[in-house]
């Protein structure tokens, strides 16, 4: 993947394809490639370039361990765009979690940069729980605790996916041993991420974007609960709303097929 200077950072990006613009925008903690496990082909597949990159706090993207803010991510994402379009091309913007609040912002404060934007698990604010799990996901962090893998799989995997996976032995196994395999210490910049303000509501804000929007819920979502997408949706004038059934946080990958048709479709709408 190449590595570019956008808004005064290194940004660790890649693009596929060939035809209108697509960006694709990561929640936290992810590195950009984990759309091309399934999103990206089926966008490539369908005829369009894709672009998608490690956001600031994933490396080799800067990690900017001294801190960050939503609007750095909204200005690294829009100076990205400026960098990969073709002249005044206008781009399709798909975000996820803190992507999707990214991608959220862009429509709000670049619509000329905008042509539709898609939000995954998206939001305007989050609810108690939420801001009790970042505050204690920090402390965690800070204290340096290292969970023992099989207990930090299985925590994953209950935030994360859905009773329908969990339920089923053979999914169930699967999802545990990768979840195990994966887990790593919390990176500086991951760190960073997770440091950013969550006593945020924008729903009011959201209510002045003016470019076409699909907001994306996820139906057993225990990180973004599908009610805050829904609401979501209903605070941007003339958004659409989709819910999606039998999935957790990791919808792109529990059910890519229905994700992807909920994205394809309403780009070709």
């Amino acid at each position: 993947m190449p590595t570019a200077t956008v808004n005064g950072i290194s940004l660790n990006y890649q693009v596929k394809g060939a035809g209108p613009l697509v960006v694709l925008i990561m929640g936290t903690g992810s590195p950009g490639r984990v759309w091309d496990l399934h999103q990206v082909p089926a966008l490539v597949k369908a005829g369009y370039r894709v672009c998608f990159f490690d956001n600031r706090g994933i490396a080799p993207s800067s990690e900017s361990t001294q801190g960050m803010t939503i609007d750095d991510l909204v200005a690294d994402t829009a100076g990205l765009i400026e960098l990969v379009r073709e002249g005044d091309e206008q781009a399709f913007v798909v975000g996820t979690s803190m992507g999707a609040r990214v991608a959220q912002e862009l429509a709000l404060r670049r619509p000329e940069l905008i042509r539709k934007a898609i939000f995954l698990a998206g939001h305007a604010r989050l609810d108690e729980f939420q801001k009790t799990l970042g505050e204690g996901e920090r402390a965690l962090a800070d204290a340096k605790t290292e969970l023992p893998p099989k207990y930090a799989a299985a925590i994953t995997a209950a935030m994360n996916l859905s009773p329908t996976t969990l339920s089923d032995p053979r999914s169930a196994r699967d999802w545990l041993d990768l979840l195990e395999f994966s887990v790593a210490p919390i990176s500086a910049g991951v760190r960073a991420q997770i440091g950013m303000d969550e006593n945020f509501d924008r729903g009011a804000a959201y209510g002045k974007i003016g470019v076409p929007c699909l907001s994306v819920g996820f139906e057993h979502d225990r990180m973004i609960p599908a009610y805050l997408s829904a609401e979501l949706a209903k605070a941007i004038p003339d958004a659409q709303y989709v819910e999606i059934p039998d999935v957790g946080h990791y919808g792109y990958l529990e059910r890519p097929e229905a994700i992807n048709e909920a994205v394809l479709t309403f780009l070709q709408s």
